[in-house]
């Protein structure tokens, strides 16, 4: 797992961040990185100069919704490690002045944790890569209010493969393929694919049938954040986001659609068969913004990435790869 970049939360860790090298998450990629636990790897964040006093008073103030006293038991734990890889003790944190122009990581932790009852699927696996066919509702990485429900901490648990990076990513909503490398020798390799529009991705959503619109046809659009963190939507000017887009089969006022995305936009398809009138089935987000707290594990949202096809860096060789994944259609 890659470890975590600072992001300013106030004014001060902003200006602080912006003038320390250190606050780079590049930097934060070192051989003294602590070891994988459980699955979990250690996220890092680097501490700019600034006013802050203590360790202690720099978390408090970078990490809002972490209580000093969770920070304290962490350092009883010794789950708060130094740039050389050693515990920090409740003393060096809470006593002795703020290491400034350094870096430190730290195990993540969720209380409470929201439990996926739906299982990933290892659908190929060689010495450079892993597929996985993911079910709808279980995230890609840990995120927010997602750790130890995610493919990624869930493979290095059952697989101990704890140098495994995703290669690309589908939203949590979305059922399908998710490419993972395992050697980061070959790792940027085929990263470089995705980067550079080299992997034919194919999609299947279910939407309502429009007979008024013709197709297939190519949406051709731009996206750019919404007013809400979450969302995206279309506007005018330079496009950025273009997806080909068939039918495969009616059946009623409902039709499964093929989509072809030639960009990776964040929420890209769903915003694009929006902006045409065709909501795709179930989509939380899209028109409707659904609290978190409402998610109906009956109604996933009915999105499969299904098929992925690229030229093999290493080997030279095809490779299609094909979900097993069926929509909700028939």
């Amino acid at each position: 797992m890659r470890p975590s970049r600072i992001t300013a939360r106030s004014p001060s860790l902003k200006t602080a961040a912006s003038n320390s090298a250190t606050a780079s998450g590049t930097l934060c990629l070192s051989a003294s990185k602590p070891p994988t636990r459980d699955g979990v790897g250690p996220s890092c964040v680097g501490l700019p100069s600034g006013p802050w006093p203590t360790l202690i008073d720099f978390l408090a103030e970078r990490f809002p919704n972490v209580t000093r006293q969770t920070w304290l038991e962490r350092l009883r734990r010794g789950d708060v490690i130094d740039e050389a890889g050693q515990p920090l003790t409740l003393q060096q944190a809470s006593l002795a002045p703020y290491p400034a122009n350094t870096r430190l990581y730290y195990y993540r932790e969720v209380p409470h944790e929201r439990l996926i009852a739906f299982d990933e699927v290892v659908l190929h696996q060689d010495e450079h890569l892993l597929v996985v066919d993911k079910p709808h509702f279980l995230p890609v990485v840990p995120s927010g209010g997602y750790l130890t429900e995610t493919v990624l901490v869930r493979l290095k648990r059952k697989l101990g493969l704890n140098d495994l990076v995703p290669i690309h990513r589908i939203d949590r909503d979305t059922a399908g393929l998710v490419l993972f490398s395992k050697q980061p020798a070959t790792r940027a390799a085929y990263s470089a694919l995705f980067a550079g529009h080299r992997v034919h991705k194919t999609y299947q959503a279910i939407a309502p049938w429009r007979s008024d619109i013709v197709f297939p046809l190519t949406r051709q659009s731009r996206i750019k954040e919404a007013g809400h963190f979450m969302l995206q939507h279309e506007l005018p000017g330079e496009v950025n986001a273009i997806t080909h887009i068939d039918v495969l089969a009616v059946r009623g006022d409902l039709a499964r659609y093929q989509l072809k995305p030639v960009t990776g936009q964040r929420h890209q398809l769903r915003v694009q068969m929006l902006a045409l009138g065709l909501p795709i089935l179930n989509d939380g987000l899209y028109p409707t913004l659904t609290p978190e707290g409402q998610i109906d594990y009956a109604k996933p949202l009915q999105l499969l990435a299904k098929e992925l096809e690229f030229t093999d860096p290493v080997s030279g060789q095809t490779q299609h790869f094909v979900s097993q994944r069926q929509l909700m259609f028939e």
